[in-house]
C-alpha cells in the first residue's frame, strides 16, 4: 500500500509540473458541451431532456489525456525503471489511473453541474448526474 501511495504522489507531482495537460481535457469538455446546442437548436423543450446525455457524450473528452498516462514515462525511460521496481505492474497502472482521475476526472466532475445549469436541467436531475459522473469518470480513467 505504501508503494501505491508513493506512486500516486509521484504521478501527481509530475502532472502538476506538466502544467495545463489536465485543463485541456476540461476545456474541450466544456466547449463540446457548449457547442452542442448550436447543432441541435436552442429549443427550450429539447435541451433539458437531452442535456444529461450531451454532458455524458462530452465526457469522452477525458479519453484525450489517457494516451499521455504512460507516454512520458516511456520516452524518458522511467517506465523501464518502474517495471524493475518491487511494485507490481497492477499497482503501477492503478496509481496512474488514480492520479489521472484526480487531475482530470475531478475537474470534469466539478464542471458537470455547471453545464447542467446551462442546459436548464431540473434540479432533481443534478444528484443522479453527479452520482453517475462520480462513477463514470474513474471508470474512464481505468480504461
Amino acid at each position: 500500500m505504501i508503494g501505491l501511495t508513493l506512486l500516486v504522489r509521484r504521478e501527481l507531482r509530475l502532472a502538476f509540473r506538466g502544467g495545463t495537460d489536465a485543463m485541456m481535457g476540461v476545456i474541450f469538455f466544456v466547449l463540446a458541451a457548449i457547442l452542442f446546442p448550436f447543432g441541435v437548436g436552442p429549443d427550450a423543450a429539447i435541451l433539458p431532456r437531452i442535456g444529461g446525455g450531451i454532458i455524458w457524450v462530452a465526457l469522452l473528452a477525458a479519453l484525450l489525456s489517457l494516451e499521455r498516462m504512460f507516454a512520458a514515462d516511456h520516452e524518458d525511460g522511467s517506465l523501464d525503471l518502474l517495471y524493475l521496481s518491487p511494485v507490481s505492474l497492477g499497482q503501477l497502472a492503478l496509481a496512474k489511473a488514480i492520479a489521472h482521475w484526480l487531475t482530470s476526472g475531478v475537474l470534469l466532475l466539478i464542471a458537470s453541474p455547471v453545464l447542467a445549469l446551462l442546459y436548464n436541467l431540473p434540479s432533481s436531475a443534478f444528484l443522479p448526474l453527479v452520482a453517475t459522473m462520480a462513477l463514470g469518470t474513474p471508470t474512464l480513467s481505468l480504461v
